[in-house]
């Protein structure tokens, strides 16, 4: 079995981090753009979540397509379409036409979700796929912090800036096309016998989607807390926009922490099924606590405890997938679960903002902690 070098290891960590720079790094110059634009605020929200949207439904397209053509040759055109579409953003004063490149920058991370995640799964086996798996989870919700902090210090005068960094793409799809043997070109043949190589059995089996619904539950939760925590924390102890980020950043990398160095050993204490539960079961916990406290200090607390949780919760999820799916399939299965975690942001504050507006912000919390909880239930029911 061909192992990825470092070079090639770095190839696929960055272009998964990509996914994640998708919305993060024009998340802070968003309320400049809108203004200098003069977009519509209701409309423009859209130009934020529109590529959950089409990675959601584009990712199990590409994760078929690079079981059939191999992920590499699906990796370098995604690389170059994401990098032209981002920094064309730039370029784009009507709201429609930015709308059409953020749409098909969402598309390109479907790529770049199916290519990443469908080789490192295909590649490693056993406990070291769970590692490699850990480590890209990890990757992806540390560069959660680091790309909105870049965003906004590189678009702080110029609010196009910011769309300009989206085409580091382009000399990633280069040093692709110089780190990966032309035998990755081909598709990967499966050893595996007795296992059905039809998608569509695959799909028809309950297991693969109590996890795919455990996924997007997983990030309705998760979303929760982007969303609504730096209004209550407003709200409630004046905390302003750097102290609203350190909380951010404290959930992120007690996330990043767990996924790539912890998720793997506790699975082996608790079971892996165990492991994903408990982690929901921090994430529920650190929910309902957040109303009850006063005192910032112990707010930033639970954020590293939420972050613990959602650690556990993501790799684990995303190993179980891979373990369901014939080697040949990989790539299809484990973007399909990318496609349902970006499905459940996208709905996250479709289901939550009608409890916000008729219970108020606290009920919010409760309600996602119910979510988190309900998700820990889902592992535990009949398997056929």
């Amino acid at each position: 079995m061909f192992h990825p070098s470092q070079y090639q290891l770095f190839v696929l960590l960055t272009a998964a981090s990509l996914i994640t720079m998708s919305g993060g790094v024009v998340a802070p110059v968003f309320p400049d753009l809108v203004e200098q634009l003069n977009f519509d605020p209701t409309l423009a929200g859209n130009l934020v979540s529109i590529h959950c949207l089409t990675l959601a439904l584009f990712s199990p397209l590409f994760g078929i397509i690079a079981d059939k053509i191999s992920p590499v040759r699906v990796l370098v055109p995604s690389l170059i379409l994401y990098g032209l579409a981002g920094c064309t953003g730039a370029l784009m004063t009507n709201f429609w036409s930015l709308l059409g490149t953020r749409a098909l920058l969402g598309v390109a991370s479907g790529g770049l979700a199916a290519a990443s995640l469908g080789f490192m799964s295909i590649m490693y086996e056993g406990e070291e796929r769970a590692q490699i798996i850990g480590y890209g989870t990890g990757t992806l919700t540390l560069t959660g912090i680091i790309f909105p902090l870049l965003g906004g210090w590189v678009g702080a005068n110029n609010w196009q800036n910011a769309f300009y960094l989206y085409g580091l793409a382009i000399p990633l799809a280069g040093l692709a096309t110089v780190v990966f043997p032309s035998q990755l070109y081909q598709p990967i043949k499966n050893p595996e016998t007795g296992m059905s190589n039809n998608l569509g059995a695959v799909l028809s089996r309950p297991a693969i989607w109590q996890l795919l619904l455990t996924l997007a539950l997983a990030s309705v939760v998760m979303y929760s807390v982007v969303i609504y925590a730096p209004h209550y924390l407003k709200d409630t102890l004046g905390v302003d926009a750097k102290l609203n980020g350190l909380v951010l950043a404290a959930r992120a990398l007690g996330a990043a922490f767990i996924s790539a160095f912890g998720a793997k050993r506790i699975a082996k204490i608790l079971s892996r099924q165990g492991a994903t539960a408990f982690g929901f079961g921090l994430m529920a916990l650190t929910l309902i606590t957040i109303p009850l406290l006063n005192q910032f200090q112990w707010i930033l607390l639970t954020a590293v405890f939420f972050g613990f949780g959602f650690g556990l919760v993501l790799p684990n999820l995303y190993s179980a997938l891979a373990n369901i799916a014939p080697t040949q399939m990989r790539s299809s299965v484990l973007a399909i679960g990318t496609g349902a975690g970006f499905l459940g942001q996208f709905i996250s504050p479709i289901l939550l903002a009608p409890i916000r507006g008729g219970v108020g912000l606290e009920a919010v919390f409760y309600a996602s902690a119910g979510i988190a909880m309900l998700a820990g239930f889902l592992l535990f029911l009949p398997k056929q």
